[in-house]
């Protein structure tokens, strides 16, 4: 890979990596700690959403960020030609 191919990688992955932490900050933070009076007035699973936020949601979410991460890193692994395979 050439240097113009590398810095183009690395910017791509950086991107994803922002991306993908603000959408895991908006929802472990704001979700479950700024909003939380106002999404409590609605209930999932018997539970003020704004406490399932804060216990298991951002859990929830950062998980599913993860095999999100995966995919879009195997793409960009394959976009570039530095796959495994």
């Amino acid at each position: 890979m050439n240097k113009k191919n590398l810095s183009a990688y690395w910017k791509q992955n950086l991107r994803y990596l922002a991306i993908l932490l603000i959408i895991w900050f908006v929802v472990s933070f704001c979700c479950g700690i700024l909003f939380a009076d106002t999404l409590n007035q609605f209930k999932i699973g018997g539970f003020p959403l704004g406490f399932w936020f804060a216990q298991q949601g951002s859990i929830y979410v950062f998980v599913v960020l993860i095999f999100v991460y995966v995919r879009l890193m195997n793409k960009l692994d394959k976009d570039y030609d530095v796959d495994e395979s």
